[in-house]
């Protein structure tokens, strides 16, 4: 699998299709998008940064002119850090994440 970068410029100009879209929660409010393109995957980009997503229903907006096969949410808590407890073995949690509008 290749690493590459997904401009949301380009991806709002062609309709492509995505196979999986990971939104990657790592504090309230900010989301970090990451794509599987066939054999590609990255995060989405706007200029030279990671594009950073306000809530879930602007990633579905940023989304719905693409086809997107599957979706998921990759959220990393850090509950076990917060009240002075080893960090745990498994920190990052795999949640469904519905692309359908209107949700």
């Amino acid at each position: 699998m290749q690493h590459t970068k997904f401009w949301i410029k380009d991806l709002k100009s062609k309709s492509i299709t995505v196979d999986m879209l990971t939104v990657c929660s790592y504090e309230m409010n900010v989301y970090l998008v990451k794509l599987t393109v066939g054999d590609n995957t990255g995060l989405v980009y706007e200029g030279q940064s990671p594009k950073r997503f306000q809530s879930s229903q602007f990633i579905r907006d940023a989304f719905d002119g693409c086809n997107v096969l599957a979706a998921q949410m990759l959220h990393e808590s850090p509950y076990d850090e917060m009240i002075g407890n080893p960090e745990s073995v498994q920190r990052a949690c795999t949640l469904p994440f519905s692309m359908g509008q209107p949700y």
